[in-house]
């Protein structure tokens, strides 16, 4: 039996899929629309520098002191221009793979296993999302920050009321992204379900292996040869192996000297007779 015969290529749940498919049309066209319109900066710098104000976290204009000192420091995770980025990247792979795989799905080319893969990858591309906009921020030793101040404060007072709106959509993207990752999750775990044969589809698959076993493999070599035995032997090898005498084998033993060969007997006189005049001519 394959090594792979474990592996089962059909859902058990088909429109478990598709219910999945559907609640994950909104979260990924959300996801691109927040994280489109956060790149390259909307309101991530402004942010920052809200939370600097209240004191809630390190300053952006530290980043340009350093610099100024020639002692650079790295920009904190959560306010880095790179995940804003990264956080695009994603979402636009969520869309291509969500249309790309509904179709294969419909056309019965999308395996449990397949997307045992594509959403475990997308699992984790989401997870690091969620990791990355929830760090900490302890540039700055006086004024630390376990996460950003928009995820555990609300956006009403004191915030800035002209910030209000960036905040609820930082909130609403990190939002997104946890549910997405949660739903991929979902989608891995139920396709590595489905990867797993069931005791009946076990059944079915031994028994449709052992109709395509040939049955002479199951003879041994003593009952073979009774069974061959069984069959008329090749003309000419009666009383042992002899070589069959053919009209072809005898023509080239002839040629070969080894049999006499046949010399056919003088012809009989034949008589032509030609009349041409008073003469008549006998040939031989």
């Amino acid at each position: 039996m394959p090594s792979l015969s474990w592996v089962n290529l059909e859902w058990r749940w088909q429109k478990f899929f598709y219910v999945l498919i559907v609640v994950e049309v909104p979260f990924t066209i959300s996801a691109l629309a927040l994280f489109g319109i956060a790149d390259p900066d909307l309101y991530r710098t402004q942010l920052w520098q809200e939370g600097a104000n209240h004191g809630w976290n390190s300053d952006p204009i530290e980043i340009l002191y350093s610099y100024a000192n020639y002692a650079p420091i790295s920009t904190p995770t959560p306010w880095n221009q790179w995940i804003t980025t990264y956080n695009v990247i994603i979402a636009v792979l969520s869309m291509f793979v969500m249309l790309v795989k509904t179709v294969m799905f419909i056309t019965d080319t999308f395996p449990p296993l397949l997307s045992v893969i594509i959403h475990g990858t997308l699992a984790a591309l989401y997870a690091v999302s969620i990791d990355n906009q929830a760090a900490s921020d302890y540039s700055d030793p006086l004024h630390p920050s376990k996460y950003p101040w928009y995820l555990t404060r609300s956006c009403g007072a004191p915030v800035n009321p002209s910030l209000k709106g960036y905040c609820q959509q930082a909130q609403g993207a990190f939002a997104t992204t946890v549910c997405l990752c949660a739903l991929f999750t979902l989608h891995m775990v139920i396709a590595l379900i489905c990867c797993r044969r069931t005791r009946a589809q076990k059944i079915e698959l031994a028994s449709q292996l052992s109709d395509y076993e040939s049955p002479v493999s199951t003879f041994d070599d003593k009952k073979w040869e009774m069974e061959m035995g069984q069959y008329p032997r090749t003309p000419g090898t009666t009383g042992g192996m002899k070589t069959p005498m053919t009209p072809r084998t005898l023509a080239f033993n002839t040629l070969d000297g080894a049999l006499p060969s046949r010399r056919p007997n003088k012809d009989l006189p034949l008589r032509h007779h030609i009349a041409m005049g008073n003469e008549t001519y006998t040939g031989i």
